[in-house]
């Protein structure tokens, strides 16, 4: 009954969202002239975002704009006249027609399909962002391409998302094992990661060089590492917003690929004559627990997998539908499994499936985004038929985005309403801690007008309302994101509050711990972080470019584990402030046929708490430490080249050491509960903990190498690769098992070979 209840209030919700969102347009004034529409590639049928799309009058450039990343362009305000319209883009034939723009309040829409050029393409001596080169746009804010993925080495022939963000100077991955990333000082459950607006609770598989989808089926991804707008909300750390590949539209495609690590395959095509539905899907099997575990001689005990597929249609000339589906599943010992510490097995699932509907009303100026999903996690620890700790969460979304489009200026806004259930049972590992079913409701609203005073030059503030009916709470969040462009220089700003009524739960006293329950806010007050950072870019030379991003956050109410100087007994959860200080630096050298970049970021993060016990062994009450994430030095370096035809990639890593939980000593603990004869039991072997996480870890280094080579044969183009993960074979520590002071390091040298197949 419950359950019928909450469907019945949740599809009234989703009739009075919708109703409310047409009724906002509609009650919009009406415009003057405005062209817009969509720009497509011919062959795939794939949206050109970056276009620039200007109407000449008498020769001089009158409106000009540029695509947005659904290739969608709009001039606002024209005044009548015969225009000439011309488009340009790195590669592409250069579209021309003409126009007359007419008296009157009228909407003209003009499709524009573009063809590669390809002269232009052999030619090019520069790559430009379309073409793959990656440098951060504005403050915090990175986007990210499918060419900038493929040039990172990977242990097997496909590219991947992962590989990339883990060589971004203010990410930290802890490990090659566990699918744990940190941004900026925050942790992994603070990350807010959507794959077509879907909610994708663990991101990462648990072999670490994997994200849960594949990167083959990705048009582009927005990594927000800090000072992101008012549309994202519910974490206080970073975002990362992907967006998959609709599907080619002219022709069927696939492509397979055999590695020691993993087996991919993908198709797409047209579902009806004309392309005007589309789809794609892939799917993934790792074989690493068997394959790259006998080239190696080690165990890897890991397995995963993935599957992905999505609908994309155009129903009519106003709108575009779309329909995703995600399955992922883990399964491993984090760590190995060897010494009496040794992990116990986790499994964890994702499910997510979602719609899109993108609409252009008739007589307004507008872009309106209505998007629906639904979206899953389970995690388990231990044993299946004994399990030690369960948890299972699944949230169900649906938000409007509204952009409304002016000459001096845009306006976004939307709503969201969100309805979740969570269930965790942790076996007493928090004794202050009483998790059951939760049921939670979220609804908000936010705005952010974004005036353009130049061509280079724009502010939007932004405020977001957040409110959860059921736990009667309404939180205001004000965000501010400004940026100019003078010559070759270019500053920008970004800076908000964050809240985040959801947390996930973790001990991160134990480093190969990798098991999450979420839940509502348990006690005390809401976490929340202050972000505010200043970038710099700026043109050197031609193709050479410098990126530099400095960045502060102050967080609030984080939960932590309780620190004991006594492991593996159970232990309660506290409150604690942290600080984050940093700096990102990058280089980049985009000249074909090289590309090379060298990153560098140091960083500082501190946490404060307070506890009563601790007078007991430091004379005080409050402590700060640095969490086992912080990493005060990163160095990436990378380099890429084509030479007679093979593809070389090089990449370079270097982090400083993390803390740790040092151990003071050991001794035996015996539970005194009634008589005990103290001279035959022998009682529990423990370990004494100094202050918290005051050891470091030795320094982390790697090289990795890769080069391919592609074939033409027949109608199918066939990629061999030989690659090399740790050349040197560098004995890197993953964690240190407290009970025997036996390390374990992560993976070793390990040589692999992929092929795969793209046909046609």
């Amino acid at each position: 009954m419950v359950t019928i209840w909450r469907l019945r209030s949740y599809i009234a919700m989703c009739r009075l969202f919708c109703l409310l969102v047409l009724a906002v347009c509609s009650a919009l004034p009406a415009v003057s002239q405005v062209l817009r529409g969509f720009v497509t590639e011919v062959t795939s049928g794939e949206p050109l975002e970056g276009v620039n799309v200007v109407l000449y009058g008498e020769g001089e450039v009158s409106f000009g704009a540029a695509t947005d990343s659904d290739g969608f362009y709009l001039l606002p305000r024209l005044t009548p006249g015969r225009y000439v319209l011309r488009t340009s883009y790195v590669g592409y034939v250069t579209y021309v027609d003409s126009l007359d723009i007419g008296p009157g309040q009228e909407i003209h829409q003009l499709d524009i399909v573009l063809e590669e050029d390809e002269l232009v393409l052999q030619q090019l001596t520069i790559v430009d962002n379309a073409g793959g080169s990656t440098t951060l746009l504005s403050a915090g804010t990175e986007r990210i391409t499918p060419a900038a993925i493929e040039r990172v080495p990977m242990p097997e022939i496909t590219a991947d998302l992962s590989a990339y963000l883990s060589t971004l100077p203010g990410v930290v991955l802890v490990g090659d094992q566990g699918g744990q990333f940190y941004v900026r000082g925050g942790e992994p459950t603070q990350n807010l990661v959507l794959l077509d607006g879907m909610l994708i609770y663990q991101p990462f598989h648990i072999l670490s060089y994997y994200t849960a989808f594949p990167s083959e089926v990705l048009r582009s991804v927005d990594l927000h590492a800090g000072g992101f707008g008012p549309q994202f909300g519910g974490r206080i750390s970073s975002v990362v917003d992907a967006w998959s590949r609709n599907g080619n539209s002219s022709q069927f495609a696939a492509s397979g690929s055999v590695s020691p690590f993993l087996l991919g395959t993908h198709v797409e095509g047209p579902i009806v004559p004309g392309g005007r539905f589309t789809m794609i899907a892939s799917a993934r099997q790792s074989v690493v627990e068997n394959a790259a575990a006998n080239v190696i001689g080690q165990d890897i005990p890991l397995l995963f997998h993935d599957l992905f597929a999505k609908i994309h249609g155009r129903p009519n000339q106003h709108g575009r539908v779309s329909f995703s589906a995600i399955k992922t599943y883990d399964r491993g010992n984090v760590g190995g499994t060897r010494g009496i510490g040794a992990p116990d097995e986790v499994r964890w699932w994702n499910d997510a499936v979602g719609g899109r509907y993108l609409f252009l009303p008739g007589n307004l100026p507008v872009l309106a985004e209505f998007l629906m999903s639904w979206s899953g996690h389970t995690m388990q620890l231990g044993p299946s038929e004994d399990l030690i700790r369960t948890s299972s969460t699944s949230r169900i979304n649906m938000e409007a985005n509204v952009t409304h489009y002016s000459h001096r200026g845009d306006l976004h806004w939307g709503l969201f309403a969100r309805s979740l259930t969570l269930k965790s049972e942790l076996g007493g590992l928090y004794q202050n801690l009483d998790l059951k079913t939760e049921y939670v409701t979220e609804a908000g609203i936010y705005a952010a007008p974004e005036f353009k005073f130049t061509s280079g030059t724009s502010i939007s503030p932004g405020l977001r309302i957040h409110h959860f009916p059921s736990k009667s709470r309404l939180l205001f969040e004000p965000r501010l994101r400004a940026k100019t462009v003078l010559g070759n220089n270019e500053l920008s700003a970004a800076a908000g509050l964050y809240h985040q009524e959801l947390v996930g739960i973790s001990d991160r006293r134990d480093a190969a711990s990798v098991f999450t329950a979420w839940t509502a806010v348990p006690v005390g007050d809401i976490p929340r972080a202050l972000h505010v950072i200043l970038g710099y870019r700026r043109v050197l030379a031609e193709g050479v470019t410098v990126v530099t991003d400095a960045y502060y956050k102050r967080m609030s109410n984080l939960y932590i584990a309780e620190w004991t100087a006594r492991p593996r007994l159970t232990t309660k959860l506290q409150q604690a402030d942290g600080r984050v200080l940093g700096l990102d630096l990058r280089l980049e050298y985009s000249r074909a046929p090289y590309y090379a970049y060298i990153n560098y970021g140091l960083a500082s993060t501190e946490y404060e708490a307070m506890q009563s016990e601790l007078v007991h062994w430091f004379n005080e009450v409050f402590y700060k430490f640095r969490p086992a994430h912080d990493r005060r030095h990163q160095i990436n370096a990378m380099f890429s080249t084509s030479i007679y035809g093979f593809d070389v990639s090089l990449r370079w890593q270097f982090g400083s050491g993390r803390p740790f939980n040092r151990a003071y000593g050991f001794d035996g603990f015996l539970l005194m509960d009634g008589s005990v004869d103290v001279f035959t039991e022998a009682g529990e072997r423990r370990v004494i903990y100094e202050r918290p996480f005051n050891g470091v870890l030795p320094a982390y280094h790697r090289l990795d190498a890769s080069v391919n080579r592609a074939f033409q044969i027949g109608f199918s183009r066939v990629t061999l690769q030989a690659s090399v993960i740790n050349v040197y074979d560098r004995a890197n520590v993953f964690y240190l098992d407290v009970f025997t002071l036996e390390r374990s390091n992560q993976l070793p040298l390990i040589p692999s070979v992929g092929i795969k197949v793209d046909l046609p």
